[in-house]
């Protein structure tokens, strides 16, 4: 069990009948009224972020979840396919816990959230930056780059990513998986 007072960013609490992993939080203290605890919970099964308000000193009951290192491997018709790196045991996940599974390619490192009581897998977790090669994008017109536009740009995983009108295609990129975007080219 804990308290508000050990909020932090990447607990995992019980809430609702679900697992949810706090992502941000802020004590409130009104000047009049009781504190509060404002966070925004994301469920691990469903990916869904929900705004929530703890009344402060409330009690929740935490869960013990484990970060483990794996290797993407393959995949097939029962979903994505990761080897532990330390005991080298394979791990099979459906498709609905890997987000963003369309920039992962094979031999990528991911880190597996367990539930530590049932040792079950949660959801995978792609680095937060992931170098991927352009396999094809429309060249860039010169002198159209007064303005920040882009362009779509398919990358060697197949995923389809916006870069600026300056990268062209076999061009090593730099792409945010938290927000599928393009951070910068690799040189």
């Amino acid at each position: 069990m804990a308290t508000t007072a050990d909020f932090r960013n990447g607990l995992c609490i019980e809430f609702n009948g679900d697992l949810w992993i706090i992502t941000e939080f802020q004590h409130v203290k009104p000047g009049k009224g009781p504190a509060f605890v404002r966070t925004k919970l994301k469920n691990i099964k469903t990916g869904k972020v929900v705004d929530n308000t703890f009344t402060a000193g409330v009690k929740v009951t935490t869960a013990r979840v484990e970060q483990r290192p794996h290797q993407f491997i393959f995949k097939d018709d029962y979903g994505y396919n990761f080897m532990d790196m330390n005991s080298f045991e394979q791990v099979t996940l459906e498709e609905r816990l890997v987000p963003f599974a369309d920039l992962m390619k094979e031999g990528q490192e991911v880190t597996i959230l367990f539930h530590a009581e049932t040792e079950t897998p949660l959801t995978a977790e792609l680095p937060t930056y992931v170098e991927l090669t352009i396999t094809y994008t429309e060249p860039g017109i010169k002198g159209d780059t007064a303005t920040n536009a882009s362009k779509p740009a398919t990358v060697e995983t197949g995923a389809t990513i916006s870069v600026p009108l300056f990268i062209g295609q076999d061009e090593k990129i730099k792409v945010d998986t938290r927000t599928y975007t393009y951070a910068e080219r690799v040189k």
